[in-house]
């Protein structure tokens, strides 16, 4: 949902990002070089201890189990005891270099946030704070679409210095907008789609990201070059150009994902071929189009109706995958809880809080007037938008987790839990949701690849990307929260319990705690510099 429009976004086009380190984008801090003190290992053995598994396969709990890692890779899993039992004592290998007691905890793939932005000086002026909140909350790989735009574009700089572990980052994968990052004119014929694909394809971008502001026939071009280049697509299909390319039109010319809701509802209009707009609809109008896209539900077809499955069936058919960034949005349906989520005054930056109040200019900052109308029609827009997931989902379809942080009073990490919980509430199971944020993630990013996901499982020759989390993120996913859960303990008093414990990311070890501390550091930072208590 980065920009508003793609317009905003070519109008951002500027050079090609180098594969050396670079000059940051004006009033952006460079990314600071990983320190001795931040993350263990990568070790020759590191040996987890007693641990119950969630794989990410959609498998059920097991354990407890020992998971051996050597370098970078999972070399075994290996049975620890009997549950009810104690441990089995002196249990193989007794060779480690580094030994995790996770007895009672559980391990889970690395998240996989396949919606990441970062890099806005406006907002958060050095990438490492979202970075590190992204692991700090279990994110180990994101796909950034795109992690930074326009002139001095850092995402592949960044994507090699996370590959080779000199910075403090998850996996880092570059998707850049199509027309973004050249200097070869404006994106106005297929032939020029297909150049500027090639472009990104040799500069070493890892997909395409389309806004649909252009033709149809550009569109098609740009996903059909990418095909052949082995690099993935996701739309943002807004609504300058829904009417020519919604997502039903999407899938059938090949696209790899639908992100956010945009195209889909279009695409289920039961009385019309457009949406009904007031006479005075102004799309630039950021609370007018947010406000008219939930006054949607009353014109689609009905929920779960043969018109509801053809489509769904056909994206199917065409393998769509769906990324709905339920959260994003979650504060038009409740502007109170978001504006005081438990993070905000520790863990937000004030330039993050300033770039979130009221604004006509600042993207997603729509609340000139958020009456209790506004918010009651987002409520009954979420029904049907996430019975459209669940369902895919039920029919085979592959849905994966993406937070598009930094707006609407979302930041990093936080929004992705979020996440899983609004899953979850539009039907998941919570081993769904988890498959969702592992191994579905990991698929959405290689398939375009041709080749399978090494990381997005827990299984022996898998990259060693993983979560260790002190509570059962199945019973509650809130204990994933890097601020914790609050409940009584079996004396009646008040304990506040979960938050990551480590983050384990190409076999190097980051305490959770830590990282959460240094973003706190740099938010009290920016207070004493800003003179806010």
């Amino acid at each position: 949902m980065f920009l508003a429009t793609a317009v905003a976004v070519l109008a951002l086009a500027g050079v090609a990002p180098a594969l050396q380190a670079a000059e940051p984008p004006a009033g952006m801090e460079p990314v600071p070089n990983r320190a001795s003190n931040e993350g263990e290992g990568p070790f020759g053995k590191l040996v987890i201890r007693g641990a119950m598994l969630i794989d990410g396969s959609g498998a059920p709990p097991r354990g407890p189990v020992d998971i051996v890692v050597r370098g970078n890779r999972i070399e075994s899993i290996n049975g620890a005891g009997t549950p009810g039992l104690p441990l089995k004592p002196d249990r193989e290998p007794r060779d480690f270099d580094r030994e995790i007691d996770a007895t009672g905890m559980y391990v889970l793939p690395g998240f996989v946030d396949t919606h990441g932005h970062n890099g806005d000086p406006a907002k958060a002026p050095n990438p490492s704070y979202g970075y590190k909140l992204w692991l700090a909350h279990g994110v180990t790989a994101v796909r950034g679409i795109s992690l930074y735009w326009g002139p001095n574009n850092l995402s592949l700089d960044d994507k090699r210095r996370s590959a080779d572990n000199s910075i403090v980052a998850p996996r880092l994968f570059a998707y850049m907008a199509l027309g973004d990052g050249w200097d070869g004119g404006d994106i106005d014929s297929p032939e020029k789609a297909r150049q500027w694909v090639r472009w990104a394809a040799k500069a070493g971008y890892d997909g395409v990201k389309l806004f649909n502001s252009e033709p149809r026939a550009i569109t098609a071009a740009a996903i059909d070059e990418a095909k052949k280049r082995k690099l993935g697509t996701v739309a943002h299909l807004g609504q300058g150009g829904v009417a020519e390319v919604n997502a039903r039109i999407a899938g059938e010319l090949g696209l790899d994902t639908v992100t956010h809701f945009y195209g889909h509802f279009e695409s289920l209009l039961k009385d019309g071929r457009l949406p009904k707009y007031p006479a005075d609809y102004n799309m630039l109008d950021e609370q007018s189009r947010f406000f008219e896209i939930a006054n949607f539900t009353d014109q689609i077809v009905e929920p779960g109706g043969p018109e509801w499955r053809a489509y769904l069936e056909q994206q199917l058919e065409n393998g769509v995958i769906f990324n709905p960034t339920f959260n994003i949005y979650s504060a038009s349906r409740d502007l109170m809880r978001a504006r005081n989520a438990d993070w905000h005054q520790k863990y937000t930056l004030p330039s993050l809080t300033d770039f979130f109040a009221p604004s006509r200019v600042n993207h997603g900052s729509y609340w000139y007037d958020w009456t209790t109308a506004k918010e009651v029609a987002w409520r009954r827009f979420y029904g049907p938008y996430m019975r459209l997931m669940n369902d895919y989902k039920n029919m085979g379809g592959i849905v994966t987790v993406g937070s598009d942080p930094g707006y609407i009073y979302q930041s990093w990490g936080f929004p992705y839990v979020q996440e899983l919980e609004m899953l979850q509430e539009a039907g998941f199971t919570p081993l769904e949701a988890v498959q969702a944020a592992t191994r579905n993630g990991a698929h959405e990013i290689y398939r375009p690849k041709g080749t399978d996901a090494p990381f997005g499982m827990v299984r022996p020759g898998m990259l060693a990307d993983l979560v260790i989390v002190p509570e059962n993120p199945l019973h509650n996913f809130k204990t994933l929260y890097g601020t914790g859960f609050e409940r009584l303990d079996k004396d009646g008093k008040v304990e506040r319990v979960g938050g990551v414990r480590y983050t384990i990311k190409d076999g190097i070890v980051y305490d959770a705690k830590q990282l959460l501390a240094e973003v706190a550091a740099m938010v009290e930072a920016q207070k004493r510099a800003r003179g806010v208590q």
